[in-house]
């Protein structure tokens, strides 16, 4: 009798691909549609806190205002921007386009640099703004 198991290809592991733009952005997608759940709950506080007064309003206003919590809503930003824009190119792959390998690797960077470009541009409005 033949074992069967021996004939099967193997699973490609991590070790076998080659690191690829649309790879790792493909990561990044999933940790910042995680880290989207921690920001949500921070958007949430600050409106649990403006519902519940002027004193809870302004610890929480102080809270963001902080540098670390400065950087935490610039990483917020980011993370939401980046998200919005894998989720536009997960959408065009479903409606079947953009799987050409140099596209996709193009479209991979572009997102990259779009979302840190849009982060810049949303943070410099907010501070003009202000």
């Amino acid at each position: 009798m033949a074992n069967v198991t021996n004939n099967r290809p193997l699973s490609p592991h991590l070790q076998i691909y080659r690191f690829i733009p649309t790879m790792a952005m493909s990561i990044v997608h999933r940790i910042t549609g995680a880290a989207l759940y921690f920001g949500t709950l921070l958007v949430a506080a600050w409106l649990i806190a403006a519902a519940s007064g002027e004193e809870h309003f302004n610890q929480v206003n102080w809270l963001f205002g902080s540098i670390i919590g400065q950087i935490v809503l610039l990483g917020y930003t980011w993370a939401l921007l980046h998200h919005l824009l894998g989720g536009l190119r997960h959408i065009m792959w479903d409606l079947g386009y953009g799987f050409e390998k140099e596209f996709s690797t193009k479209l991979a960077k572009g997102n990259l640099i779009a979302s840190i470009v849009l982060t810049v541009v949303v943070w410099a409005i907010v501070l003009i703004i202000r």
